[in-house]
Formats: C-alpha cells, structure tokens, sequence
C-alpha cells in the first residue's frame, strides 16, 4: 500500500532522513522504532505532505504522492493520528469526531460515528463534553476515533502510548491489534519496543535518520543490534 524510497528529508539547513526505504503491505502492522530525534514524526510528516522531501519518492496504493498536498494525500486514504492527539479541547467529544470526516467519508459520517462509539464505549458516554476535560487515554482514543472517521486505508499512529498509564498502554496496544484484525493496514510509530514488536509483522528501526535495522518482527527482536541501535549498547 505504502512505498517510501530514498527518502530525503528536513527543516532549514538541517537534513533528517538522510535515504530512507520503507513499505507497509496490505492488512500489515509494521513498527518504525526509534529514540526521540532519530527522524520518526519527520518521517510521518513527510508522508503525509506536511514536509516536503528534498529527495525519493512516496507511493501510496501504486501512486506517487511526493508531491501532493496533505489534504489531497488525506483523501486518497491515508491518515494520520499526530503525536501528541492535537485534539480540540474546546470542542466536544462529538464535534471533534465529526471534524474527523470533514474532507473524506462525510456522507457516511453516522454510520462512522456508530462504529467508533462501538470500538470506544467511553467516547459515546461524553459525547458532549469538552475534549479537553477527558482524560489522557481517553484523549487517545478521541485522536484515534477522528482517525477512524475518515475510514482510512492505511492509518499512521504516531507514539499513540506516549503518556499513558502501563494499563491504558496494554488496552491501546490491544485497540491497535483489534483494528488490524478488521482489516485495517497501520504504521505504528513507537518507542515502546517491546510492546511494538509483539504486535507487528515487520518492523523498521530508525537512527540517526536511516533504518539500522529491518525485517520480521520476530526476526527484528531477536537481532543483537536493535540493544545497540535503539538503546545505544
């Protein structure tokens, strides 16, 4: 679905990605790993025309977006779920989903809504409620819902554990598995290591702007480089 190669990437006069390769498969879950400053939200940006890259190309579903502008990236189906969840506290539950659909499935916005308030029980009970007084985990699932209502292709979920409790970790990463088991293609971009490779297909360790290592989840886990890429030992 997703083909990233050589890419080449940066802000100013500083490169980031320095060539790199990539590709998500259909109804795959591949894990870029990596410490903070290795490039990974470059990356993401990049795909998603937020940056442009100085260099490579970027194909989605056989399709050369390297030029293409993030809403028209957006509505070939490929979404982002930021780090951070970038949601809009001062607006509800249901209007911060509703704005999820605004440039792509919006005339399957109920049904949408129906969906996501299955997968996420806690959203339909504050479904008024500012976005803002909700909880860091349920803040989370506000970002992924949105995410949700676009019905995506291929969804990139940048750090979507980052400040959770070791309990919301373990229900978000059993969230991510469920999605993919829908059918559901999705980027997982992570520092949690561990919890990552148990859930992935294939993985891709990132450093320094390039992949130090790739392949297998499995394969990727046992490899006595990721400690000395990913942990510097």
């Amino acid at each position: 679905m997703l083909e990233v190669k050589d890419l080449v990437a940066g802000y100013g006069l500083t490169r980031v990605l320095e060539g790199v390769s990539l590709e998500v498969r259909a109804g795959e879950i591949v894990a870029v790993l990596g410490s903070n400053g290795a490039g990974k939200t470059t990356l993401n940006m990049a795909i998603s025309g937020l940056v442009k890259p100085r260099g490579g190309t970027v194909a989605f579903q056989g399709d050369d977006i390297t030029a293409r502008s993030p809403a028209e990236i957006m509505a070939r189906g490929l979404i982002q779920v930021p780090e951070g969840r970038k949601i809009f506290p001062n607006l509800s539950v249901r209007e911060n989903l509703e704005l999820g659909s605004y440039r792509r499935a919006k005339a399957n916005r109920t049904a949408n809504l129906d969906r996501v308030f299955t997968t996420f029980p806690r959203l339909k009970e504050r479904v008024g409620q500012a976005a803002g007084t909700l909880s860091g985990g349920e803040q989370q699932m506000l970002a992924i819902g949105r995410g949700m209502m676009a019905e995506p292709k291929l969804l990139i979920l940048d750090e979507p554990s980052l400040g959770l409790s070791p309990l919301l970790v373990e229900e978000m990463f059993a969230l991510i598995r469920r999605l993919n088991a829908d059918g559901l293609a999705i980027m997982l971009v992570e520092q949690n290591v561990a919890q990552s490779l148990d859930i992935a297909d294939r993985a891709y360790v990132l450093e320094h702007g390039r992949f130090a290592l790739s392949g297998p989840a499995a394969q990727v886990r046992e490899d006595p480089e990721l400690k000395r890429a990913y942990l510097g030992l």
